[in-house]
């Protein structure tokens, strides 16, 4: 057996899946669904076929042409990264049907109560299969390097909708046929009075990864001819805060033509979820998963949305073959980000970008001291669970090895060069040295001017990097070497200050500092209760650190509020690493009590952080 990812059971020798037609029966009270997927692969096969799964019980799997069962087997032992392998046995077959139900502890899902909801009166469900959690909705071969198409027919409760990454193509009745291959329900439930079927087609080859929905009391608001955002109907305001807060998309997506090429997907359409969501945004074609954490007020909240946009090129049109090359999604979504940017809101506010993402940059390489592997763009990760080592490495430095280029040729020959490289691989995933191979091939000799295997393959930070020069960041960093001597800045300096401006000040402050300032330095600027959780939490990291233990409540407070990862994992270190027995204790304690509201990866993400520390 060749394996064709480390984070994945299939076998380079097997034909990959192309095609995917999925029915789906979402049961909420059981926290589950009842499925069929018939997979259909590239060319007929004979042999033990591998598919990846994981918390999936399977019925049976069947030859779709004559409905006998096909023999197969599911690993007795699940490994603990990769979940369990389904391996079929074929004789000619290009298709099969496979018959199963999720668990409710399936990794991608998470279901919540009608109380965990704007509406407290009806459940909701959402997805999220970066990196390798699409084997917990159907069992398939989850690797990027397996791009497939899909269909969808989706039953749900006829009081809620569903969205998708992919075209919605109606909401109708059940037909009682339909039901015909989901043994576990008669067709008396498929077609209860209190059931609707939405229907759903995905006619781009995406990564499995971004296979995604979500169903709950879903509104939405119309902000562009290409854009809808869409959030909890009985949470208007949050609607009406995000139609605001992104208002500018469509100048976003011109302008990201200009740059890239032609904007495949049709649709660009927003959604945000609940506070649980485990990330900032998702990039999943069509329809963007975004967190509520985004909306600060200000439209700054739309540069998370011109990154997830910058991927609808950049991960999404040409992806990673697997996540040891995960800079390819990310370095170059950053780089295209800050483009976007730049010509959107000013070069002022990308600068800015730039150095908070150098001062995080600079963080991960301490994160990683331990463990050199995981500062390198190109990195092994033959046993390791790609959620553990998730971190700012493949945006920042991956950003800066494209700048690299960038600086090194010049802007205009990089945008001639940006553009062929997206429309020569786009629809297809490829590694580190299919770039690299690609640049010297297009930028002739530019290996003789920059050291390509030290930056994708060298540990640490290259001499070469670029640390950001404007004159708002070099007042804000000696306004931060100030305050080590004493000085907090004056409301004349900080009058024009919005949360990025803060979020680098306060990344650029000691890591621990008198108690004292720190609580000065709040009750002038009030940053605690900043509604930009930014800055919100990068002041609640130096409270901890500083040993204000007057913001535990404030801590906890924003622990249980939100489940977005770079938050938990910032404020849960502070408490663990650089805290006390009390710090420790709390925590814990925090952890225990808020744990069923964070989405699974999240759970398992805190769960190693405690179990490092404490």
């Amino acid at each position: 057996m060749a394996p064709i990812d480390p984070h994945s059971f299939t076998d380079s020798s097997h034909p990959l899946t192309t095609h995917v037609s999925l029915s789906l029966y979402l049961d909420f009270n059981a926290s589950t669904i009842h499925a069929s997927a018939l997979l259909t692969l590239s060319s007929p096969f004979s042999g033990n076929l591998s598919l990846d799964s994981r918390s999936i019980s399977i019925k049976s799997i069947l030859d779709p042409q004559t409905l006998t069962p096909l023999p197969h087997s599911v690993s007795s032992s699940p490994d603990p990264i990769k979940g369990s392998e389904v391996v079929v046995v074929l004789t000619g077959q290009s298709q099969i049907l496979i018959l199963y139900s999720t668990s409710p502890s399936a990794s991608a899902l998470q279901w919540l109560s009608p109380l965990q909801t704007f509406s407290k009166t009806h459940p909701y469900v959402y997805t999220q299969c970066q990196a390798i959690h699409a084997r917990s909705i159907f069992p398939c071969q989850d690797t990027p390097a397996a791009r497939i198409r899909y269909d969808v027919v989706m039953n749900v409760p006829s009081s809620l909708s569903a969205v998708m990454s992919a075209r919605h193509v109606r909401r109708r009745l059940p037909v009682l046929e339909e039901a015909k291959h989901l043994d576990v329900l008669s067709s008396v439930v498929w077609c209860a009075e209190d059931r609707v079927v939405e229907e759903f087609v995905m006619e781009q080859p995406i990564p499995p990864y971004l296979f995604a929905f979500a169903v709950g009391e879903l509104g939405f608001r119309e902000v562009g001819p290409r854009t809808r955002v869409y959030a909890e109907s009985a949470g208007g305001e949050v609607l009406d805060a995000a139609a605001l807060e992104f208002a500018g998309t469509e100048e976003m997506i011109k302008q990201g033509e200009k740059l890239f090429g032609d904007y495949e997907w049709e649709r660009f359409d927003l959604l945000v979820l609940p506070p649980s969501f485990p990330y900032g945004g998702m990039e999943n074609p069509r329809m963007v998963f975004l967190t509520p954490t985004v909306i600060k007020g200000d439209a700054s909240g739309g540069q998370v949305v011109a990154h997830e946009l910058a991927h609808s090129w950049t991960g999404n049109l040409i992806t990673n073959i697997n996540n040891e090359h995960f800079w390819l999604n990310e370095g170059f979504t950053t780089y295209a980000e800050r483009r976007i940017v730049e010509v959107v809101q000013g070069g002022d506010i990308a600068t800015l970008n730039i150095g908070i993402g150098w001062r995080g940059l600079n963080d991960e390489m301490e994160r990683f001291k331990d463990n050199l592997e995981f500062t390198k763009l190109k990195n092994k990760q033959e046993g390791v669970d790609p959620d553990d080592v998730y971190s700012q490495v493949p945006y920042e430095k991956g950003f800066q090895f494209v700048l690299r280029i960038e600086r090194q040729v010049g802007r205009t020959a990089f945008d001639e060069f940006l553009k062929k490289y997206i429309a020569t691989f786009k629809f297809k995933s490829i590694d580190t040295d299919t770039f690299l191979d690609f640049l010297k091939a297009n930028i002739p000799g530019i290996e003789n001017e920059i050291n390509l295997q030290l930056w994708t393959e060298g540990v640490g930070i290259p001499e070469d990097a670029y640390e950001p020069v404007s004159a708002i960041y070099t007042k804000i960093i000696s306004l931060a070497e100030e305050f080590k001597q004493g000085k907090m800045p004056s409301e004349d300096e900080v009058a024009e200050w919005k949360g990025q401006e803060w979020e680098l000040y306060l990344e650029n402050l000691p890591k621990s500092c008198e108690p004292s300032q720190v609580v000065a330095l709040d009750k002038r600027y009030r940053l605690a209760e900043s509604k930009d959780y930014e800055v919100k939490v990068s002041f609640l990291k130096l409270a901890i650190s500083s040993k204000c233990k007057g913001y535990h409540g404030e801590v906890e407070k924003t622990l249980k509020s939100l489940g977005r990862m770079l938050y938990l994992r910032t404020l849960f270190t502070a408490l663990a690493q650089t805290g006390g027995t009390e710090e420790k204790q709390l925590a814990k304690q925090i952890f225990t009590e808020a744990r069923e509201t964070y989405h699974p990866i999240a759970q398992g993400v805190v769960e190693s952080i405690l179990s490092k520390y404490i």
